[in-house]
């Protein structure tokens, strides 16, 4: 037979293995905010320390075929006005839901809108190349103002009756009559002012790009820098009650290019194509001035912070995110701060700088706009798609929430589930139910979900055994109170299944395998759940995810021992049971199999070859999973080996004879084997280098060959020739013939 390279070896057992062990009830336990993030909830919220609430009561209001909408405003007649792209568009929906085109421009889109309670006319911010356009109570609409600026961000209206215009690519805040007369109130020194805000003394407060600078500003259009946010671009501000400015921002700021050392210069920027001294220097200003696209907000990786700036200066941490980007703030009727994020469309409650509630998660990918209402109500718009819904003071009377799917891996019987809440709620308001399957998708070919637990502390669940399961919660109001659920418990069984033995390869002749001791193995350590802070100067030592308990499998060794010969092999359990294995063999012309070792707990066996008779054989080797198990519940599994062959029967050389020739010597013999054939034949003449042979007929192919070959010029004296041949399995024979020449 052909052998495998000894390394597979290695390759075969230099692996971790688990810890074997019985298979025995387990539990899938979900609890974590990361847990019921991966669910599906239908009017129900989820806050950040791990709990299932009721969300507040939300629907869609309009549709208006928009990309993206970047502004709301209500007025008092309860007439919501919509901004967006593209094309830009300004839309007002009455309070029976019906949608009237306002104004379109040949514009992208509308960035912002603001409404003069006096006149009832409302102002909309065009971008990019835009202007400011006013549209009238009677529908009609003119340009108020072209400040010639890139970008228009954003639009307040001052008591005055003066407007704000926030712009980009020049950093530059407008402030425009209301005449239309229009000029420079503010230069940042920014590419962009982002976002403006006016207090409760309607002093003027800006948000900036790319420095993430807080600005308030003095009716002479003197500034003050209140604070530099970590993040790069300002998207929203907006006062509270408390006179608290809250601002978010989005985007990893650019560090600046370190310095050169002292003596070297720095490297000027390049720009492809340009060789002349002047259009150098003004292609570099140029692309320092660049813009991002009025869609760029919307592409920002590098998350986004949420910060409190009392009255005072004094700038407090609420909330931040490595990968969420806050678009929008508002306040909600129980006076929380809202954030509309992207790019999941999700809207969040900030419940205090510990804590944040997930309310809901809209069909847009982001929440780009919001505005509270006199009502109570909170109106906001999301983008791709843009759509206009809004959020109510009172709580869902129902919601529900679907577990993501939970795999066993192996088909298992179910046992109790069980669950917890935070609240003292009634009886019945928490309700659990479950489903099952053998396929990943609960869609397809699942049982119908059970009839609904209601037991809390347990209960055994009716969904037949299967490989997949799926909870769902139903949660109901009772007072107006929201129940809650803050864990959910499933006791599983997985069925039983045999080992597996996958790969059996049997050693060259002489090969032996004894053990390598594994040495002390390591317990299951404790695995520490570290909070993780928001201070940026915090270290934070990650924990590894959880893993169970394992041990390393030491390789056997391989050692070179004449005779011996050895087979190894490799299997598992997939329950993780403790496995143990017996060797048997058999003739390829048997029918029996005879056991050659039991009871045996490595992954090899040696033998001594001169056990086994000339002749072809096969090794089959059983594994039971009977030390983790009962006897009635015990599992096997085998497999058999390739064919191998054994020869331990040396080659026989006869008919050794050297005819003398004058100073010359023919020298003939016949080799013969009786079991395989011959691998190599050689000789030595008068203890010299051994030089090799090829019988008549030139290939070494059958179990019998005669040789000849010529020894000239010889001296005189006696001489000794010394003949060998190995056979395929390198057993020897071995003959002489002396001589006289004369």
């Amino acid at each position: 037979m052909r052998f495998r390279p000894l390394l597979l070896l290695s390759a075969m057992l230099v692996l971790p293995a688990l810890l074997l062990r019985a298979e025995a009830t387990r539990f899938w336990r979900q609890e974590t905010f990361a847990d019921f993030q991966k669910g599906r909830p239908k009017g129900v919220a989820l806050r950040s320390d791990g709990v299932l609430l009721l969300a507040p009561r939300s629907r869609q209001l309009a549709d208006p075929n928009l990309e993206i909408l970047w502004a709301v405003v209500e007025d008092k007649q309860g007439n919501v006005y919509l901004g967006g792209g593209s094309p830009a568009r300004v839309l007002k929906i009455d309070p029976a839901g019906t949608s009237t085109v306002l104004l379109e421009t040949k514009e992208l889109e509308v960035r912002a809108l603001v409404l003069d309670p006096a006149s009832g006319a409302l102002y909309a911010a065009t971008s990019p190349d835009g202007s400011v356009y006013r549209v009238a109570r009677d529908g009609s609409s003119s340009v108020v103002f072209n400040p010639n600026r890139k970008y228009l961000w954003d639009l307040v209206r001052h008591p005055s009756g003066a407007l704000f215009l926030a712009t980009g690519d020049r950093g530059e805040i407008f402030r425009i009559q209301p005449d239309g007369k229009g000029d420079i109130f503010f230069t940042s020194g920014e590419t962009h002012v982002r976002s403006l805000a006016l207090d409760a003394a309607d002093t003027l407060y800006a948000g900036t790009e790319p420095n993430g600078l807080v600005l308030r500003i003095s009716p002479a259009g003197e500034a003050f820098v209140l604070y530099e946010m970590p993040r790069k671009e300002v998207t929203a501000m907006v006062f509270g009650r408390d006179s608290n400015l809250y601002v978010a921002a989005i985007g990893q700021k650019m560090k600046p290019p370190a310095a050169p050392p002292p003596g070297v210069p720095g490297q000027p920027q390049v720009v492809p194509g340009v060789t002349d001294a002047a259009a150098l220097a003004a292609a570099q200003a140029a692309v320092a001035a660049a813009a991002p696209s009025a869609r760029i907000p919307l592409l920002l990786a590098g998350g986004s912070d949420i910060y409190r700036i009392a009255p005072d200066g004094y700038p407090e941490a609420l909330w931040s995110s490595p990968t969420d980007l806050v678009y929008s703030l508002a306040f909600a009727a129980d006076g929380r701060l809202l954030a509309g994020t992207g790019n999941q469309g999700r809207l969040l409650a900030l419940d205090s700088p510990a804590v944040f509630t997930t309310l809901l998660q809209t069909a847009g990918q982001q929440i780009t706009t919001m505005v509270a209402s006199v009502s109570g109500r909170v109106y906001f718009g999301t983008a791709n798609p843009g759509k206009l819904l809004v959020l109510e003071k009172e709580l869902e009377p129902e919601g529900s929430y679907e577990s993501d799917v939970f795999d066993a891996d192996i088909f298992s019987q179910w046992g109790r589930i069980s669950w917890q809440g935070r609240t003292d709620a009634p009886a019945g308001t928490v309700q659990l139910s479950t489903r099952s399957g053998n396929t990943s998708d609960p869609q397809k070919n699942w049982s119908a979900w059970s009839e609904a637990y209601a037991v809390s502390d347990g209960t055994s669940i009716t969904s037949p055994p299967a490989r997949f399961l799926q909870w769902r919660a139903v949660l109901r109001a009772s007072d107006s109170r929201t129940p809650s659920l803050a864990g959910v418990t499933v006791a599983y069984l997985r069925r039983n299944k045999p080992p597996v033995v996958d790969r059996i390869i049997i050693q060259a002749p002489g090969v032996g395998i004894r053990s390598v001791s594994a040495g002390s193995q390591p317990s299951e350590q404790p695995r520490l759940e570290v909070p993780q802070s928001r201070d940026p100067r915090a270290t934070v030592f990650p924990q590894p995810p959880p893993q169970p308990p394992q041990r390393i499998e030491p390789p056997p060794q391989a050692t070179a021992e004449s005779g011996a010969r050895s087979v190894l092999w490799s299997a598992f359990d997939e329950n993780d049971d403790t496995l143990v294995f017996s060797v048997y063999y058999r003739g390829e012309t048997e029918t029996r199999w005879k056991l050659m070792k039991e009871n045996v707990r490595e992954k090899f066996v040696s033998w001594d070859g001169a056990a086994l008779p000339d002749g072809a054989y096969f090794i089959r080797v059983l594994a039971s999973d009977s030390p983790s198990n009962p006897p009635e519940l015990a599992l096997t599994g085998e497999n058999v080996s390739d064919r191998f062959e054994v020869d331990n029967t040396p080659p026989r050389i006869d008919d050794l004879t050297a005819v003398l020739r004058s100073a010359a010597a023919e020298v003939r013999f016949v080799a013969l084997d009786s079991y395989s054939t011959f691998k190599k034949a050689e000789y030595s003449f008068d203890a010299g280098p051994w030089t090799p042979l090829f019988p008549d007929g030139g290939t070494l192919d059958a179990r019998e060959h005669r040789f000849l070959f010529r020894l000239d010029n010889l001296s005189s004296g006696e001489h000794t020739v010394v003949v060998r041949v190995f056979d395929r399995f390198d057993n020897p024979a071995l003959a002489k013939s002396t001589f006289t020449v004369k």
